[in-house]
């Protein structure tokens, strides 16, 4: 009785993270044959404010301004504006020496972290429009006229643009696999209806779905959840690509991942009526089976460790299956100690179990009433 206990318990948790990461996106396949959204984009040219996020970002910004003046949109209707998080370096000198060119400065009265200071760059602001961005990322000319065209669709209240991490070596890095899959969902959930997140490094919204302005929630995941609140889509546009390094040192990553899914599941927390599918239908399924069962997964591996540990005595089979999980987590240990060395398969593994070792203290720091909202950008 107890092995069959323990044996449900191994195919539940078994079929639970095959689902978050596989079953989901087959089944969004399926729905998509049958129920495909498509967008209706068209070159239209409403105001546009450019949002650019900086905190101590004088390496990086001369960069960043160059690359925003070089992009291809009607100048009478950008409004360029940099809203500094209380920089104490030379951002606010280079932002003025743009002056001319009609890049204005927004400073935050006391710093309390990327939100509070977009929203203060949102109020000095004049676009139908919002664009936002992170000093890291570089747009092409014609970044700023792609992503517009889809808000000729009026059932489109935000974008996500496609994110393409470059590695200083050239190599694929495990973040980089992770977001070529994370690309590849947000497609097939634009198919079908809305996205349930933004690329926060590049993403545009409607005025409207910027409000409210939530000052310690992270901003590209609750523009998307006031959107789908306000009966509007959210997508992603493969047109739209926001190019940026992977990170300068990756043992940065797991505190960066902790902190997003810290105030992700904030986000979610304030949002639960979202989740409810007699209101908000699909979407409330792909809310649910991107980010909740995602963020669930650490516990279903945990019991599938256990359970299979336990089943170990009962069969070569389950035996067989317990060896190789400890192979792999064996082969994720050591390259969590030396992932800048690692490629393929065992660099995967590592940052699978990266992530959702940081889903699993981002859960602690939440049920501890701990969120992050100041920031450091990540160094690229």
């Amino acid at each position: 009785m107890f092995s069959t206990l323990l044996a449900i318990v191994f195919w539940g948790c078994a079929a639970f993270v095959v689902y978050a990461y596989a079953g989901y996106p087959a089944l969004l396949y399926l729905v998509s044959r049958v129920r495909r959204q498509p967008v209706h984009r068209a070159d239209i040219t409403p105001s546009v404010s450019l949002i650019i996020t900086a905190r101590n970002e004088e390496a990086r910004l001369p960069a960043k301004l160059a690359n925003t003046l070089a992009l291809d949109y009607p100048a009478n209707r950008l409004d360029v504006v940099v809203a500094s998080d209380c920089s104490t370096d030379a951002t606010h000198d280079i932002v003025e020496r743009h002056g001319a060119a009609g890049i204005r400065l927004v400073v935050s009265p006391e710093r309390r972290g990327k939100e509070f200071a977009q929203k203060q760059a949102i109020e000095a602001s004049t676009g139908e429009i919002l664009v936002f961005s992170d000093v890291a990322t570089r747009l092409s000319p014609d970044g700023l006229r792609t992503i517009v065209r889809n808000f000729a669709d009026p059932a489109v209240g935000c974008v996500s643009s496609v994110d393409r991490l470059v590695g200083s070596d050239g190599r694929t890095s495990g973040e980089g696999a992770y977001v070529k899959y994370e690309m590849w969902l947000r497609s097939l959930e634009s198919e079908v209806g809305s996205v349930v997140g933004l690329s926060g490094s590049f993403f545009a919204a409607r005025r409207e779905v910027c409000t409210p302005w939530a000052v310690d929630l992270p901003s590209d995941f609750t523009t998307l959840l006031n959107t789908l609140k306000r009966g509007l889509r959210g997508i992603s546009d493969p047109h739209s690509v926001g190019e940026y390094l992977d990170l300068a040192d990756e043992k940065r990553e797991y505190a960066r991942k902790v902190r997003t899914v810290s105030r992700g599941l904030t986000s979610l927390a304030r949002h639960l009526q979202l989740l409810n599918p007699l209101r908000y239908g699909l979407s409330a399924w792909q809310l649910f089976s991107h980010k909740l069962c995602r963020w669930l997964v650490p516990y279903a591996l945990i019991g599938l460790l256990v359970s299979n540990a336990a089943l170990a005595a009962t069969s070569s089979f389950y035996a067989l299956l317990a060896g190789a999980q400890l192979i792999a987590y064996i082969v994720a240990a050591n390259g969590l100690r030396r992932r800048e060395t690692l490629s393929g398969l065992p660099r995967l593994l590592s940052f699978f179990v990266l992530v959702n070792l940081s889903i699993v203290n981002a859960w602690y720091n939440v049920l501890r009433g701990h969120t992050a909202v100041v920031w450091e950008p990540s160094k690229r």
